[in-house]
């Protein structure tokens, strides 16, 4: 398991403060907020704490209020609102600074059999190992870049470009992060964690959970040629829901196929499927964000 990696666990592991009550610290990607997977992973985790082992996550729903500081810790407060035969659901909110940043409902189930069926398939696409991992298509992006426009980069995109990340990102079809084409909302984009995972099945699904967060919103630009370095553009999360359907281990390769249905009112909708390398269907994601041209 890589350095970046173990932190990253780590920090989705939370302390826990008191009877319900978890605090979290922050990995600042360079922006200096809050990542807003991250946040969605520590606040699974914290729910996740107060439920019976033998009951896992199937679905969960947040809102992101505010923007968090990626240099002050955040408490979570979990409300064991229901504990059901087969199913429990918990409400967790997130606070930073005596303010509300994030709140979360999430619902645990315990295992059944039941009807089995799967209506989508995997798309065809170049598997992980024929492409070129984000942070490699940032490295040479920016050595290809004349002097003057290399000097020109913020010093905190270039660390964010160059940083060792937690998780291995492969884009399918990857665009220039600096003036992209117009193309249709969709993208595939190849993910796993950069090291094994321990073998509780929990971890993987706060990991994915925290991985979910990326390219949704970058998918809901594509038609505009723009993206989330373009100056003046503004982009933030606004909701978040997921839905796990089958087991699955995040240390192995997840497609992320992901398409935007709609944008309007400085607002993208996008959705995405997570599929295994052998195409079964482990998850399935929805995100509202903002978008908002200010040119």
């Amino acid at each position: 398991m890589t350095t970046v990696l173990a932190d990253l666990i780590a920090r989705l592991e939370l302390e826990r403060i008191e009877e319900n009550i978890f605090r979290g610290q922050s990995q600042d990607l360079g922006w200096g907020r809050v990542f807003g997977g991250q946040v969605l992973g520590q606040a699974l985790s914290a729910a996740e704490q107060t439920v019976p082992a033998d009951r896992m996550v199937h679905s969960f729903h947040g809102y992101f209020l505010r923007p968090g500081d990626a240099g002050k810790p955040i408490v979570f407060t979990v409300d064991p609102i229901r504990d059901g035969h087969s199913f429990t659901t918990r409400r967790v909110v997130a606070v930073q600074d005596g303010r509300a940043i994030f709140n979360m409902a999430a619902s645990f189930q315990v295992e059944e059999e039941g009807f089995d069926h799967q209506a989508v398939t995997m798309p065809d696409v170049p598997g992980p190992d024929e492409l070129l991992s984000e942070r490699e298509l940032g490295q040479r992006y920016l050595a290809k870049l004349p002097a003057a426009a290399q000097a020109a980069v913020p010093a905190a995109i270039r660390e964010r470009v160059l940083a060792d990340r937690p998780i291995e990102i492969r884009p399918v079809a990857p665009l220039p992060p600096l003036n992209p084409p117009a193309c249709e909302p969709r993208r595939r984009v190849w993910f796993r964690a950069s090291g094994a995972l321990p073998d509780r099945r929990a971890i993987h699904e706060l990991v994915l959970a925290y991985a979910s967060d990326f390219h949704l919103l970058g998918t809901a630009l594509q038609p505009h040629a723009v993206g989330w370095l373009t100056p003046n553009i503004q982009v933030a999360s606004l909701d978040h829901a997921m839905w796990f359907h089958r087991p699955f281990r995040f240390d192995d390769w997840l497609l992320y196929d992901l398409d935007s249905p709609s944008a309007q009112g400085s607002r993208g909708l996008a959705h995405g499927r997570w599929f295994t390398r052998d195409g079964v269907l482990v998850a399935t994601t929805m995100q509202e964000g903002l978008i908002r041209d200010r040119r």
